[in-house]
Parts: structure tokens; C-alpha cells; sequence
């Protein structure tokens, strides 16, 4: 299948296509806000509901169903490759990625083995029952972490503040640094392969804590070994959409996009057209309405969605084509479900006129 074959209002959005609505999802959009979600979880860690593939797919679909988003996000983890090759690490309630023996050296490294399809079974189970089960205008997204994220939690053994132990490692053993990155480069390839081999339809790298770097660190240090996901990834899965999202990134997203995605994701921080301006007027986003507005409650939500809306406008008033919308960061567990209906409500229906009218008008 082709960009031009596609009916997903998400894929049309991708592909600087005119779509039906400006496509909506949330990151974190399955999870503790749903009391749905809360009735089918279970206890334990997110790990062990993950290795579930029934109530796995039962929690990508519930807000797909609730909300009417345009676009399903597989219920997983970032740390899932890590903890699938045995490396050693949770995911503990309220606190995050744990590992009690964090990498710190080389012989650290050899508990990172290289993952195989095999070792996520269970995902790939659940991704092809999803492509089963899913609405065929709603794509299923594959997702990883991008090496950095996924290494700050290795080697500092939880979430960190400062990174400390992090950025020593990468000033001090700079060999051991790059070989830690291809090792994690391979697993989020690895990983994203499984799911869009057997269903998923786009993808996001998720490199959330990046914006924790230097311009000049990141490009060092990281991103050779992001441009390898996306590279790698482009050959394997050519009509795959890529999105590379971080938080607090305004200063690296240059060289974020020089990474290779299709979708540049945006947190709250950085208006639409702003990036636009720094990168092209081609620049297809992903983004971004602030995560408290939805916690203040269904006014503020809606006024906030409506301002991002008014940011992806074209001179003429139209929406720009290149917009997919979302928070700037996850879905806090206490936001009101209700509020995210709203912000859904208002952004296909403020945009599906103006679609209209674009189509009408190209």
C-alpha cells in the first residue's frame, strides 16, 4: 500500500495529505485515566500485563472505542527489549524503570544481549491480534524508546534528575558509550521491526529525555545512533510513518528532524509555526497541547486545543495539511477522561469543515 492509497485521516496527516479531520491521539492514552483500564489491569508490574496479549489488546482498544481516536498506540513499555533479553529491570508503581544492577561498565553490557523477534512473542501476539480487531482507518502505532532514553534508565538505575551517572559515562568511556547506544539502536530496530512486521502501521521513537543534553552533546553522542533507527527502519518499512518526539527538545529539534523521521513531534514548549519557520513550511508535526490545560478541566482543555489549531493555521485560514494533534506529553492518570473526549470533539469537528473546504480548494 501506497500514501496514496490510504483512507486513515492519521496516514493522509503523515504524508502531507489532505485528510478528512485533522487526526487525533494521545500519548499515554491507554492507561490509569480509564477506569476501564483499571478494571482489566490487574496487579503487578505493567511488564507482566504486557506479556498478556488479550488484556494487552483489550487496553489498546479501550480508548480508541471511548474517544473515537484516529490512531491506536500499542499498550508496551519502553523497557520491554531490556527486560525481554534479561538485562534486569522493572518498571516499579510510582516511581518508574528500576534496575537494581545498573550498566555501568563493559561487562554491564554483556547482560544487553541482542534481542530477537522471539524474545517479545507476546507483543508480536498482541500486534496481530490488534490488526485484526482494529478499524481499518485506524493504524496501529509501533513504538521504542531511542537509545538515549533507554540508556539513562540502564545506567542510572531509575529516573534521574541530573543524569549523572549518564553523561560521566559518556565523558569518560567514550568507546563503551558508543557501543552501549549501537547495542540499544539494535534493540529499538529490533523491537519496532516485530510490530510493524506484523501489523502496526506507522511508528514513534520516543527520546523523551534527551532535552537533558547539550545541541552539541546530542549531536555527538546520540544522534548517530538515532539516525541508525530511523535509516535502518526507512529500508525495512519504506511506507512506514516515523515520529521522533522528546520533552523539552526546542534546542535539539534541528537535529532531531536531521535524524530522518516523517513526524516531528513537539511538546508544549515550542509553537507550530515557530518550528516551521526553522525548518520548512513542508515540516510535518505532531503536537501540542500542554497536558495541564486538560487537567484544568474541560474549558481550559478546549480553549488550548482550539489556540494549537489557530498555531497550524496558513495564511489563507485553512489547516496546514502536516498536523497530526496531541498533548506535548503523556496523559497525567488523574486527567478527566471526560475533558479528553472534549478535546477529540472539538478538533474533528473545527477541522473537518476546513478539510472540506482545503480538498475543495487543491
Amino acid at each position: 500500500m501506497t500514501f496514496e492509497d490510504v483512507t486513515s485521516p492519521f496516514l493522509q496527516a503523515a504524508a502531507g495529505q489532505v485528510a478528512d479531520h485533522t487526526p487525533v491521539w494521545f500519548m499515554r492514552q491507554a492507561g490509569r485515566s480509564l477506569p476501564e483500564y483499571r478494571g482489566v489491569r490487574g496487579e503487578g508490574s505493567i511488564l507482566d500485563a504486557i506479556k498478556k496479549p488479550d488484556v494487552a489488546t483489550e487496553i489498546t482498544l479501550q480508548p480508541v472505542r471511548r474517544y473515537g481516536v484516529d490512531a491506536a498506540v500499542l499498550y508496551s513499555d519502553i523497557v520491554v527489549p531490556a527486560h525481554a533479553v534479561g538485562f534486569g529491570i522493572d518498571v516499579a508503581p510510582g516511581t518508574g524503570p528500576v534496575a537494581e544492577q545498573p550498566l555501568r561498565n563493559r561487562k554491564d553490557l554483556e547482560r544487553l544481549r541482542p534481542m530477537e523477534f522471539d524474545d517479545v512473542h507476546y507483543v508480536i501476539a498482541t500486534v496481530e491480534q490488534l490488526a485484526t480487531e482494529l478499524p481499518t482507518n485506524v493504524p496501529l502505532l509501533a513504538f521504542a524508546g531511542a537509545p538515549f532514553t533507554v540508556g539513562s534508565y540502564l545506567i542510572e538505575g531509575r529516573p534521574s534528575k541530573d543524569y549523572r551517572n549518564t553523561k560521566a559515562l559518556m565523558r569518560t568511556d567514550e568507546t563503551l558509550w558508543h557501543d552501549v547506544m549501537d547495542r540499544l539502536a539494535e534493540s529499538a530496530i529490533t523491537f519496532i521491526d516485530a510490530q510493524l512486521s506484523h501489523g502496526a502501521g506507522a511508528f514513534q521513537l520516543f527520546d523523551s529525555w534527551a532535552g537533558a543534553l547539550s545541541r552539541r552533546d546530542y549531536d555527538r553522542y546520540v544522534l548517530p545512533h538515532s539516525r541508525r533507527v530511523f535509516s535502518e527502519l526507512a529500508s525495512r518499512h519504506p511506507q512506514a510513518p516515523a515520529i521522533h518526539f522528546g520533552i523539552g527538545c526546542d534546542h535539539l529539534l534541528e537535529s532531531m528532524n536531521s535524524a530522518g523521521p516523517t513526524v516531528l513531534g513537539l511538546d508544549w514548549r515550542t509553537p507550530i509555526r515557530n518550528a516551521r519557520s526553522r525548518m520548512g513550511d513542508d515540516l510535518i508535526v505532531q503536537g501540542n497541547l500542554d497536558p495541564a490545560l486538560v487537567l484544568a478541566g474541560r474549558e481550559p482543555a478546549i480553549a488550548g486545543a482550539l489556540d494549537v489549531l489557530r498555531d497550524n493555521e496558513l495564511d489563507n485560514g485553512q489547516q496546514h495539511r502536516g498536523h497530526i494533534f496531541n498533548l506535548g506529553h503523556g496523559v497525567q492518570p488523574d486527567s478527566d477522561p471526560e475533558v479528553l473526549q472534549a478535546v477529540v470533539d472539538v478538533v474533528h469537528e473545527t477541522t473537518r469543515q476546513g478539510a472540506t473546504t482545503s480538498a475543495n480548494n487543491s
